[in-house]
């Protein structure tokens, strides 16, 4: 996590309560993602890091942004840009995300395997953890060969190690014992 992730969490709470009262919750995701892009351009931050008037940071940042803000996008940029906190925007994105997760009861589950799963492994790895989380489940999916076969499920703070490596690394401990 980063540095800015406490400075960030107010932000990402109150766009997200005001998305939710309006209703607009893809339109600040899609928002947030933009901005929190042009935060992470490298000149981009040099630009914020530099000791600029509030006014002229806000100006020139929504400028980049041009109609990717509708005029609340621009009035949160403004009110970071003059406490000097745009440079958490990519933080400020991540939470809102899990914010947005949460609301819609979505969990988001990473599926590292040996071997590409086939659409039916993964079907059924949905529907596992979705009744074991008790929660709609995102999966994404990313291959390791280093894994030797078999599969890592990770969800939050819950591991599944069912892969080779894994079941090795426990019996080669079994057998110290």
């Amino acid at each position: 996590m980063s540095e800015y992730i406490t400075v960030a969490r107010p932000y990402a709470k109150a766009a997200f309560d005001f998305a939710v009262e309006q209703n607009r919750l893809e339109q600040w995701q899609q928002m947030l993602g933009f901005s929190a892009a042009v935060a992470e351009n490298d000149q981009i931050k040099t630009f914020l890091k530099e000791s600029f008037s509030p006014q002229k940071t806000a100006a020139a940042f929504i400028q980049i942004c041009g109609d990717q803000l509708d005029q609340y996008g621009q009035n949160l940029i403004r009110l970071m840009a003059e406490n000097k906190r745009l440079i958490a925007l990519p933080e400020v994105l991540q939470l809102f995300g899990q914010l947005v997760d949460d609301y819609k009861s979505l969990a988001e589950v990473e599926v590292i395997s040996a071997e590409p799963l086939t659409q039916t492994q993964q079907q059924n790895i949905l529907q596992a953890m979705e009744k074991r989380l008790a929660r709609k489940v995102k999966l994404n999916c990313s291959i390791d060969k280093s894994l030797i076969g078999g599969a890592i499920i990770r969800a939050d703070d819950l591991v599944i190690d069912g892969s080779s490596r894994g079941q090795l690394t426990r019996l080669a401990n079994e057998l110290q014992l």
